[in-house]
């Protein structure tokens, strides 16, 4: 099937990176599959401490899945300027009748084709009888550069193929260069090749709305989802496997599918999944939390804290407190990025919204952020041209939320969590935006 790239959802948490790495190695350890994992976004200080902790490297970032030139090159041998035509001739008879022609610091020169072959041919030749009575050998002992196209369009390795169609289109020949950032010959595509480009292979886990995850999404070859969310699923042309499943984090679902499959993670792994599980359920406490994902806990805690893990001397308790203090806190981060890395974009009754998600071990942290977090809020919200947004603030230690709302519509003034004399709202024992926060802002927009 070729290369599969399992990824999560934009501003990626714990859970979303660890449900991408867990299912791409399963994928690999259980079908052969080329599997790997990629995010949609920047890590969050969370996910960084894990990763570092564990021993694991971040995985592939991926903005978005619109196809680029790099999957349709093919890197030809290569011709010099000034060495005899036939050099190119011989190349161009394994190809599809082009040779690239490369000068010798790696830039290209310009291509062979049939076309530029038989133009020059006609120019040598032309009406003159003498030259009519020219050998082929004589004509391809000429320098390659008399015969080469040298205006042959020329594409970045990594651009979106998308972004240059009309110039492809536009192009006289079929054949074109392709290069890398620094200018240097990389290979040649064909035309057809690049109108009919091989679509990115995706499994969506953590998310299934398409206003959550990377872009040109509709560019993808979609083959399944792996959620914990509600439903706002994309279109598909053809079935997929889509899991939705009612339980406090998506590493839980990748833990029961390893234990199916009578595996069980490598100890960074695991200690990843656990890290997942931990984070979405605030250690099991939040209302999200169901009794898979205690058994999922168990059962990773067994292989995460084997003898010889990065974190053998750890409890699931100390870790799942370092975890979570990993991801707390308001004082070292910029309040753009508290804002940001932990964000979900949706729309109801007509509205175009943000809820972000802070945790905090201490809920006053915010009086002395407010009005820096606020600036960024309505920068958001503009930015992004929301109609409002809201940053949730919770406590992991104590189980309650503060809200800062910016533009917010009548219909939220109803919203069952008083006012405080600065403006934000106390959201006593709410820490779950999916399941607590959510469904009280959509009741609302929708009535």
């Amino acid at each position: 099937m070729g290369r599969i790239y399992v990824i999560g959802h934009v501003n990626p948490d714990t859970d979303s990176i660890a449900a991408a790495m867990g299912y791409a190695w399963l994928l690999r350890e259980r079908d052969g599959t080329d599997a790997q994992a990629a995010r949609a976004g920047s890590l969050n200080p969370q996910s960084i401490w894990v990763l570092r902790k564990l021993g694991l490297e971040s995985p592939l970032l991926l903005n978005d899945a619109s196809p680029r030139f790099e999957a349709v090159v093919r890197r030809l041998d290569t011709a010099a300027p000034d060495r005899p035509l036939r050099d190119a001739w011989t190349i161009a008879n394994r190809t599809w009748g082009v040779a690239p022609v490369v000068n010798a610091d790696g830039t290209p020169y310009g291509l062979v084709t049939g076309a530029s072959l038989f133009g020059f041919i006609s120019h040598m030749v032309g009406n003159h009888p003498r030259r009519q009575e020219m050998r082929l050998a004589e004509i391809l002992e000429m320098p390659c550069r008399d015969a080469c196209d040298t205006q042959a369009a020329r594409f970045q390795l990594g651009g979106r193929i998308r972004d240059s169609l009309s110039r492809i289109l536009r192009q006289e020949g079929d054949d074109f260069l392709v290069v890398n950032e620094q200018g240097y010959y990389v290979g040649v595509c064909r035309q057809r090749d690049a109108l009919n480009p091989p679509r990115l292979k995706l499994i969506l886990v953590d998310h299934n709305e398409p206003g959550q995850a990377l872009g040109s999404l509709e560019e993808a070859e979609l083959l399944e989802v792996l959620d914990h969310h509600r439903l706002g699923n994309a279109s598909t042309h053809i079935p997929i496997r889509f899991t939705v499943d009612i339980v406090g984090s998506t590493s839980t679902l990748i833990s029961e599918r390893i234990e199916e499959a009578g595996l069980s993670a490598p100890p960074p792994i695991a200690g990843l999944l656990l890290a997942g599980c931990l984070s979405d359920t605030l250690r099991l406490t939040s209302p999200t939390t169901t009794d898979r994902d205690r058994s999922a806990v168990e059962r990773l805690g067994r292989w995460a804290l084997a003898k010889g893990s990065p974190i053998e001397d750890l409890t699931i308790n100390s870790y799942g407190e370092q975890v979570l203090n990993a991801g707390s806190g308001l004082a070292a981060r910029n309040p753009q990025e508290v804002v940001n890395s932990d964000l979900k974009l949706y729309e109801a009754g007509g509205f175009r919204f943000a809820i972000a998600q802070v945790e905090v071990t201490d809920l006053l942290q915010l009086d002395e952020h407010r009005q820096e977090l606020s600036a960024a809020l309505k920068d958001l919200r503009d930015r992004n041209g929301l109609d409002f947004a809201i940053l949730m603030v919770t406590d992991v230690v104590r189980g309650s939320s503060r809200l800062l709302l910016t533009n917010e519509p009548p219909k939220l003034m109803d919203i069952p969590y008083p006012p405080l004399p600065d403006g934000s709202r106390l959201a006593e024992g709410v820490v779950s935006r999916k399941k607590q926060l959510l469904p009280v802002v959509l009741g609302l927009l929708e009535s």
